[in-house]
């Protein structure tokens, strides 16, 4: 019989980099489901799971009244929409049958309870997303693209008839290059929606519209509501009293608005100097909904963490809603049905998980976790939230995690090698939710700082507005910054500072290497490397984007060049890894590839590992694997520490010795 009080032994003194982690990439890819989109009806619980066991494969779930969960639609079908490529808003509920995008015919199908899904839609290069079931008239309103003619897709609104045979839908507004959020008054009688043209993105600048739905299902004459070039416009709703609100950030901050039932000025809910939106890269993401006591509750991000708020909109007061030490994620949804809400939300030492709160008696329940994996407290790295100084007198904001394992110490003449994070989008956002792949690295002893550079979401329209015209400077410039700071403050080791980044964040790695004389070595998931070609070779939806991040295309084309890791690698001196999806569609491989040939050719250490299948961001959990163990791998040779487990070796070349 063992003892429970005897001490456990003391840890093993062992180089950073090399501790042995009970955190693997097999458990956390194995055992790890994205939530997303979550939808109440009744009841009833909704919501995507994006499972990598199951090759990316977006399923629905529900979880009854009673408590049983099981998957709504059946394997091979897919619910994912390529809308903007992006996607988002795939499925809709009404009345227990369930309306989704199919991933790989991009047509909408119905599923109703017990029967097999039937394609509502007929066959045809169109895509759908966004969707509101419109009762009285039977149909569906929605986002379709419409690729059926050459040059760039076709954005509208269209009605969707679920009486009649397949169908492509018939148009109800377009004449903008892109459209959202489609949202029935509650008597049906009124529509809102947004639009936005090139080149704005939607946390640029949006406008709201209504329009009278006539009796033949028709809309009258739209009328704007708000928004315009520089008001960024997230998530109109109607309450159900039928006043319309929306988010605004028009104060310099994303805060709640509404409009009286008869129209007139549209006055702040609950002014704050905090945002309560989100960049609309993807459909259907909400940071509000309606209690049936009146009340609503809002999500509220402060020092780049998410909390929830109640608001009485009588008098503008709000209480923190019962959440201490949460972070919400509202990327997936805030839902409220009656007295009941939904969400995604996580803790430094809890995965984001599903969670259900009882508004009328702060009752909490856990509905689905993200990941069953549970790590040690004395091996759980906590992040601090930290800022610092950067360039221009302007200050940083980043969450900084210190290696930890509870089985292993470093010597004491040893500081840990720091792995600097540049999130994507560039407008995204590091929170301080547990990140099991960010505990892979620091309980292996890697410090990690993960940074919410200028362009950031989270810090109010001019933190973001940072990045204006400065893609490739500001954004570099805080990275950097924070890794000068943590060598000077003695945390980490000077010499061994990698940084790594996907999509926007790749190019933000791949341009401080290649730009600044900082970080020995980085890693590039499906980076952006050629400023120029991703102008020309992109999708619809960020074709123009680089026009407030670098400038107009092609008048400004020597700042495209002048940004372009590809066109200065006579300046990079470090090692690369490269991974890439062969079949992504934002990103295309060729960018990578150019960059590993010169590199090649150059004679500087490189490595690439290439994904058959995969997009734009990795779902298959075997190459999620095969990346994080390559590039633990790929740090090991280059920074000089053994491996406390095997790895299958990735090839590197021209690497000294």
């Amino acid at each position: 019989m063992g003892d429970e009080s005897m001490p456990s032994a003391a840890p093993a003194v062992a180089p950073y980099g090399s501790w042995r982690s009970p955190i693997t990439p097999g458990l956390i890819v194995a055992g790890t489901i994205r939530l997303a989109s979550i939808q109440l009806e009744g009841g009833d619980t909704y919501w995507l799971e994006l499972r990598p066991a199951e090759g990316g494969r977006s399923v629905l779930v529900k979880r009854s009244a009673t408590g049983t969960i099981a998957d709504v639609i059946p394997p091979p079908f897919d619910a994912r929409t390529r809308v903007h490529e992006y996607g988002g808003g795939a499925c809709l509920v009404d009345g227990g049958v369930v309306y989704f995008s199919n991933f790989t015919d991009q047509r909408l199908y119905r599923a109703r309870p017990g029967a097999a899904p039937e394609p509502v839609t007929a066959a045809g290069a169109y895509r759908y997303a966004d969707g509101v079931v419109d009762r009285r008239r039977r149909r569906i309103l929605c986002v379709r693209e419409d690729h059926s003619a050459s040059g760039e897709p076709v954005n509208t609104l269209v009605t969707i008839d679920l009486e009649g045979e397949g169908n492509h839908g018939r148009v109800l507004t377009g004449g903008h290059d892109f459209c959202s959020s489609p949202r029935l008054a509650p008597d049906g009688s009124r529509l809102a929606w947004l639009t936005w043209d090139h080149p704005e993105m939607p946390w640029d600048g949006t406008t709201l519209w209504t329009a009278g739905i006539a009796v033949d299902g028709s809309l009258g004459a739209p009328q704007k509501v708000a928004g315009g070039r520089d008001e960024s416009i997230f998530q109109p709703e109607w309450s159900p009293a039928g006043e319309l609100h929306f988010v605004s950030d028009r104060s310099g901050y994303w805060n709640l608005y509404r409009m009286g039932a008869s129209g007139g000025t549209a006055e702040a809910v609950y002014p704050i100097a905090a945002d309560c939106g989100l960049p609309q890269w993807g459909f259907g993401m909400a940071t509000y909904g309606f209690a049936a006591d009146g009340g609503i509750l809002l999500a509220v991000t402060q020092e780049g963490v998410w909390h929830l708020l109640l608001i009485d909109p009588a008098t503008g007061q709000a209480a923190p809603a019962p959440l201490s030490g949460n972070d919400i994620s509202p990327s997936a949804g805030v839902r409220v049905d009656g007295m009941r809400a939904v969400f995604a939300a996580g803790s430094p030492a809890a995965a984001e998980a599903l969670i259900e709160l009882d508004l009328a008696t702060g009752a909490l329940q856990v509905l689905r976790r993200s990941i069953d994996l549970v790590i040690d407290p004395d091996t759980l790295s906590v992040p601090e939230a930290v800022t610092y100084p950067t360039t221009g007198g302007a200050t940083a904001h980043a969450f900084y995690y210190r290696p930890r394992n509870r089985d292993f110490v470093a010597p004491t003449t040893e500081r840990p090698p720091l792995l600097v994070v540049s999130h994507g989008g560039p407008t995204s956002a590091a929170g301080p939710s547990l990140s099991p792949a960010i505990q892979y690295w620091t309980s292996r002893g890697f410090a990690v700082l993960d940074v919410n550079y200028g362009g950031s979401t989270g810090y109010g329209r001019a933190y973001r507005e940072r990045l204006n015209g400065q893609w490739g400077v500001v954004d570099v410039d805080d990275c950097v910054k924070g890794a000068e700071w943590l060598v000077a403050r003695g945390e980490v080791d000077g010499s061994r500072l990698a940084i790594r980044g996907g999509s926007a964040g790749g190019y933000t790695t791949l341009s401080a290497l290649t730009f600044r004389r900082v970080f020995r070595a980085g890693a590039s998931y499906y980076g952006v490397s050629d400023l120029e070609a991703l102008a020309g070779d992109t999708h619809k939806f960020e074709s123009r984007y680089l026009d407030r991040l670098v400038g107009p295309y092609p008048e400004q084309r020597d700042l495209y060049v002048a940004r372009s890791p590809i066109h200065h690698t006579d300046r990079l001196a470090c090692p690369v890894i490269f991974f890439q999806g062969l079949a992504d569609p934002v990103v295309p491989p060729a960018q990578a590839e150019r960059m590993v040939e010169a590199l090649r050719r150059k004679g500087i250490a490189v490595a690439y590992v290439p994904f058959p299948g995969e997009m734009h961001g990795f779902r298959q959990a075997e190459n999620m694997k095969r990346a994080l163990e390559a590039e633990l791998y790929f740090y090991s040779q280059v920074f000089g520490f053994a491996l406390a487990d095997p790895v299958e070796p990735v090839a590197i070349e021209n690497l000294p010795g």
